[in-house]
């Protein structure tokens, strides 16, 4: 009875590493299978960098040194757009600011007890609203001549991106086709070799003129294109400093004005100051707000 349970289970044993030898080798014919059909077909040379020079070394850093300044450009405009408009909208905040005080001052209730303080804060008032008017105006000629132009400007760059994007991968297909023709010229000038050598300069040669055609014009327009800032922004310069030389003159006459209706006649402003410092002193003077 011991030996036949041995036996039994010496062959369930044996059975089971014949099962797993056999999945294994399934799963491994399955998966090779599986690569076979899942690897690429490779052709039977791989292509690489022609040996031929394809854009010589002066081409390519005048290339490289146009295309710099333009990326330069791009950054410096897209700059200067954020900044001009934060200075607007400083602008704005800062004459909306000064209403607000006016406001404020005018509302106080010693207006109501002092005329001469009313009729102060009143010239102050009519100020402050002049001024912002002024700078509302400012702000909008700004708007319309030198932001709006810097949007535009900024917005022709994606264009040229992406003629520089096309025209790089022109040149990867013209140094793989050209890599190409080089491999079939070194091998055996059989049938078929020349065969193939002819297909593949056939293949090369519209591939070869869209590049230079690419090329061509992308140094050629690239910069005319730096050149034209100067022509497209100097009207826009031109009327920012017009717009704050506006402003600025009708801050002066506001201001003057505004000085000749408050101001005390022959007092300077180290006297003022003296005549402040005079009356805070009678007010920490005042038992209420003595030091204990």
């Amino acid at each position: 009875m011991r030996t036949s349970k041995l036996w039994l289970t010496s062959c369930l044993e044996l059975e089971c590493r014949v099962v797993r030898r056999y999945v294994c080798r399934k799963i491994k014919i399955t998966a090779g299978h599986r690569r076979r059909k899942i690897a690429p077909k490779m052709s039977w040379f791989k292509i690489g960098q022609p040996k031929k020079q394809i854009v010589s070394k002066t081409v390519e850093r005048d290339f490289e040194r146009e295309y710099d300044k333009l990326q330069k450009l791009e950054d410096q405009t897209k700059k200067l757009h954020k900044d001009m408009k934060k200075s607007t909208e400083a602008d704005l905040a800062m004459s909306k600011a000064a209403v607000k005080i006016s406001v404020d001052l005018l509302n106080n209730p010693l207006c109501e007890q002092d005329q001469a303080f009313l009729e102060a804060m009143n010239a102050l008032d009519t100020a402050m609203k002049r001024m912002d008017s002024f700078n509302q105006e400012k702000v909008t000629q700004i708007q319309k001549t030198v932001i709006d132009p810097l949007k535009k400007y900024s917005g022709v760059f994606p264009s040229l991106n992406m003629a520089v994007k096309r025209r790089e991968q022109a040149l990867q297909d013209y140094k793989r086709l050209q890599s190409k023709v080089e491999k079939y010229e070194e091998k055996d000038k059989t049938g078929p070799v020349m065969v193939k050598l002819h297909q593949a300069k056939e293949e090369l040669r519209p591939v070869k003129e869209d590049f230079e055609a690419k090329n061509k014009q992308l140094l050629d327009e690239m910069p005319k294109f730096y050149q034209s800032r100067i022509d497209y922004f100097q009207p826009s310069f031109e009327a920012l400093i017009r717009a704050q030389v506006v402003y600025f003159t009708e801050m002066y006459k506001i201001f003057n004005d505004l000085t000749d209706q408050i101001d005390q006649a022959g007092m300077t402003d180290d006297q003022r100051q003296k005549e402040t410092e005079a009356k805070l002193s009678e007010l920490r003077a005042l038992s209420i707000v003595a030091d204990d």
